[in-house]
Formats: structure tokens, C-alpha cells, sequence
């Protein structure tokens, strides 16, 4: 009898589903999430493949003849400037993933760093952090954003100089959101057994609290791409960027400059703006579908 009862034990523990098939099927449940992480494995496939197959310079201007329409040879067609669309829409999406990247990691961190700090410890590190956070909340960060990239010289402008700035009032959102979940979360069961067992406070964060936050610092990071890569898609698109370089804002804004639509040169600044649109929608649905990971309450059921 006992032989049989562990031979079941061990057929069930062989038929549970590993965590790859069980992310599997929270995929194919969730719709949203899917399809944005198809769209945006299909974004990272044409970039990834298309930098190694495309020529970077013909990204650049005089590297290719102007305002040649779509065809065999210049699938994208050509703008003003002598570049391969094609190309510019390669190295542009590279460098705005960069940028998305760059700043939402920065803006994660910190705002992760700070959301601890000020909800575990608390007392007059939580009063400073919650403090600056409400000073500077109301604070429109566009207009912070296109005055200091207005005061610097178009010329030391890079895609690094974009995302520092884009990060600057980035961590406010994230801090304020760990911070939320950490107050909650320290106030738990299974924290007040590890504090009664001896644990320290680094173990506690790190081996208690942090795990259980994995989603929402995930949802945190998503959040922070999206806002990041919107952001250097309309400073580039006001003129604000690295002008030289392919960004996709920056297409726009020479399409626009040179009256693209007026001229007939219409598959000039539409490119882009498909392009970022797929972006921003693709990321904008995983946002969605991490939200409901990360959120029991509308979480549904398998």
C-alpha cells in the first residue's frame, strides 16, 4: 500500500508542468501580454537581423541617392538627405532601444533603491524621500525635460546625453509604487516570523520582500522603457536630439522641416511614425499584461 501511494506521489510530481509551460499558458490566457511580446520580438528580430546584415552608414546622409521612392533597391525609399530609409530605421530603432534601456534601468534602480530605503526603514528617511517625491510630482517633466535639452549644445548631444536626461524626474513613479508595496508587504505574516528568527534587514529585503516584488518591479522597468523611449521620440521630433543620428523622432523632424508631405515624400516620416507606434503599443500591452500578473485583484483564473 505504501509502495502505491509513493508511486502516485512520484506520477504527479512527474505530470506538473514546468514554469516555462505554465508561463506558456498564462500567455496564451493573457492576451494582451502575447501579443505585445510578439510585436515586440518582431521589432528586436528586424533589428537584431538588420544590423547585421545593413550597411550603418548608409544610415548617415550622402550615402545613397535623395528622395528616391520605395523599391526593389531601396525598400524604404530614400529621404532629402541622401539616406537609406531602410538602414535609418535599423540604427534608429537600435539607438531608441538604448535609450529605453539605459533610462528605464537608471529609473528602475534608483526608484527601487529609494522605495526600500523609505518604506523599511522609515522615520525621516521615508519623511525626506515621500517629501521631495510630492515637491516634484507636480512638476510637468516634459517642460523640465525640453528646457535643459534646450540650454545644451546640439553638438555634444548624444543618445547617453538623451537618456540622462530623460531619466532626471524618472525614478519619482517607481519609488512612490515600491515604496506603497513595501509598506504593505513588511507588515506580513512571514516578515514578522524572519524578524523573530534573527534575520536581518538586508535578508529580509532581499530574501523576503524582493522576491515577492519581482512583478511590479518588472511592471516598474516596462513602465519606465515606455516612458523613456516616448520621451526621446518627441524631444527628437522638437528638434532636441543628436540631429545627426537616425533616431526615429529625428526623421520626423526633418521630414517635417523639409515639407515631406507637400512634396510628395510621404514614405519619409510615415516609416517612423509606424514604427513608433508599434513600439510604444507593443510596450503599452505588456504593461498591461504585467499589471495583471502583478495585481491579484484582476488577476483571472486558469
Amino acid at each position: 500500500m505504501a509502495s502505491i501511494t509513493m508511486t502516485s506521489a512520484a506520477d504527479e510530481q512527474v505530470r506538473q508542468p514546468g514554469q516555462f509551460t505554465l508561463f506558456l499558458r498564462y500567455l496564451r490566457r493573457n492576451k494582451s501580454l502575447m501579443i505585445g511580446v510578439i510585436i515586440l520580438l518582431l521589432l528586436v528580430a528586424f533589428t537584431a537581423i538588420g544590423l547585421l546584415v545593413v550597411d550603418q552608414h548608409h544610415a548617415y546622409p550622402l550615402s545613397a541617392p535623395s528622395k528616391k521612392a520605395p523599391s526593389w533597391q531601396y525598400p524604404f525609399g530614400t529621404d532629402f538627405f541622401g539616406r537609406d530609409l531602410l538602414v535609418a530605421m535599423v540604427v534608429g530603432m537600435w539607438q531608441t532601444a538604448i535609450i529605453g534601456v539605459i533610462a528605464g534601468a537608471l529609473g528602475t534602480v534608483i526608484g527601487v533603491v529609494l522605495g526600500f530605503i523609505s518604506a523599511y526603514f522609515g522615520g525621516w528617511i521615508d519623511n525626506l524621500v515621500k517629501g521631495i517625491c510630492q515637491v516634484l510630482t507636480p512638476i510637468p517633466v516634459l517642460l523640465i525635460q525640453v528646457v535643459v535639452a534646450s540650454t545644451l549644445d546640439k553638438r555634444d548631444v548624444t543618445i547617453y546625453t538623451m537618456a540622462l536626461i530623460v531619466v532626471m524626474l524618472a525614478w519619482m513613479w517607481p519609488t512612490l509604487v515600491i515604496r506603497s508595496q513595501v509598506l504593505t508587504m513588511k507588515e506580513r505574516q512571514f516578515v514578522s516570523v524572519a524578524k523573530l528568527s534573527g534575520v536581518s534587514d538586508l535578508g529580509i529585503i532581499f530574501k523576503e520582500i524582493l522576491p515577492n516584488l519581482l512583478p511590479f518591479i518588472a511592471a516598474a522597468f516596462v513602465g519606465q522603457v515606455f516612458s523613456a523611449v516616448f520621451a526621446s521620440f518627441y524631444l527628437a521630433v522638437l528638434g532636441l536630439g543628436p540631429l545627426r543620428e537616425p533616431l526615429l523622432g529625428n526623421i520626423i523632424w526633418a521630414a517635417q522641416g523639409q515639407g515631406a508631405f507637400f512634396n510628395g515624400w510621404w514614405w519619409w516620416p510615415i516609416e517612423p511614425a509606424v514604427a513608433m507606434i508599434l513600439i510604444l503599443g507593443s510596450l503599452a500591452l505588456i504593461i498591461m499584461g504585467l499589471d495583471e500578473l502583478a495585481n491579484p485583484r484582476v488577476r483571472r483564473s486558469e
